[in-house]
């Protein structure tokens, strides 16, 4: 290997020397007002390609002095003003072509380390992900198999379980439960992330969708002291909002945003759904009179892990609203929060109207 190197560079310097020795004979065998001095661009720019800056600067100072001695040897001839401005001008030529070159060949570097140093990255970045995911998947079999040990045990099927048992195993069938809705959010972003997200989309009625998450969640609400309640905009009547999405994903992104609300409300708050047609989009809102956000924590909000340090937020994953955002934005629609006047805050989503308005009936 070392052979090949010392050859290939001996190779190299051959090429290089064979340029010089061209040009100078063509530069000392000519009359000095001939300036052949440029062409000893292709040498510099070889020698910064293959030998780099500290060779590149001895080739150029060379260039340069036989271009300017030309002007002297042979003697006998008169030295013309115009002639020595040539030169000059030539000498200045290969000194800017040594220096650009030599920039030129550190910028290439420089790029070349920048895009090795993403693509590790990436790699990296790549290889978490495919272990996450793998791990998240291995972790739903022992959790399925908890969860069913733990049915059985409630149905009495290994014996009699006094009441007291019972509200122990439907506190663990609960906790099971929360952690393997955890496990599969964290499929779904790994998987939307990778494939991007995939939609059943039929017609949609967002009204319907809103009144049964909310109708799911009330006891929820109720557990933790907190009216929840479906409103209609201005309108006093029950209004059908059609968009052309998938029903499951959607409804999964209101039940993020209410349990959100209901987690951050206190006791005696309110949680308001509010659903509302525009001309070309179906608005959602989803109103609380909690704390409100922080003004520092709007630009991730909807970033995945996030985990906001108010007094509004809980303990939570930081995956549900990044879960929603994709949804949303799957559905080409938009996503947002805001703090309410005087307190509290509004999370909402508006998606296209569905084309055929026949269906809004």
């Amino acid at each position: 290997m070392q052979s090949n190197t010392k050859n290939t560079q001996l190779s190299r310097l051959a090429v290089i020397f064979s340029l010089f020795v061209g040009v100078i004979l063509m530069e000392f065998e000519t009359p000095t007002e001939y300036v052949f001095g440029y062409l000893y661009t292709g040498p510099i720019l070889l020698t910064n390609s293959w030998f780099g800056g500290i060779a590149t600067f001895q080739a150029t100072l060379i260039a340069v002095s036989l271009t300017m001695l030309n002007l002297f040897w042979p003697a006998g001839e008169v030295i013309k003003t115009s002639t020595f401005a040539s030169r000059a001008i030539a000498a200045m030529a290969l000194i800017v072509t040594g220096v650009l070159s030599d920039r030129l060949r550190r910028s290439q570097e420089a790029i070349a380390l920048t895009r090795a140093k993403l693509e590790s990255q990436e790699e990296l970045v790549k290889l978490r992900e495919d272990f996450a995911s793998t791990l998240t998947h291995d972790l739903k079999t022992p959790l399925l198999g908890a969860i069913e040990t733990i049915k059985a045990f409630q149905q009495e099927k290994f014996g009699t379980v006094s009441p007291t048992q019972q509200q122990v195993l439907d506190t663990m069938a609960r906790s099971h439960k929360t952690s393997l809705q955890l496990l599969e959010t964290l499929l779904d972003i790994y998987r939307n992330d990778t494939e991007g997200l995939k939609l059943d989309l039929v017609a949609v009625d967002l009204t319907e969708l809103a009144q049964e998450v909310a109708s799911s969640l009330i006891g929820l609400a109720a557990n933790r002291r907190v009216h929840l309640a479906v409103s209609y905009g201005d309108s006093d009547w029950r209004r059908a909002l059609w968009v052309q999405g998938d029903a499951l994903q959607l409804q999964r992104v209101l039940n993020n945003l209410l349990v959100n609300a209901i987690n951050h409300s206190r006791r005696g708050e309110r949680v308001e759904v509010v659903l509302e047609g525009q001309a070309s989009y179906q608005v959602v809102k989803i109103l609380d009179t909690g704390a409100g956000i922080g003004i520092e924590q709007f630009p991730y909000l909807f970033e995945r892990f996030y985990q906001g340090h108010s007094q509004r937020q809980a303990k939570g994953s930081g995956l549900g609203l990044y879960l929603s955002r994709q949804i949303i934005e799957a559905h080409g629609g938009i996503i947002w929060a805001e703090n309410r006047v005087p307190s509290g805050a509004m999370f909402a989503f508006k998606l296209p109207v569905y084309p055929f308005q026949s269906l809004s009936v």
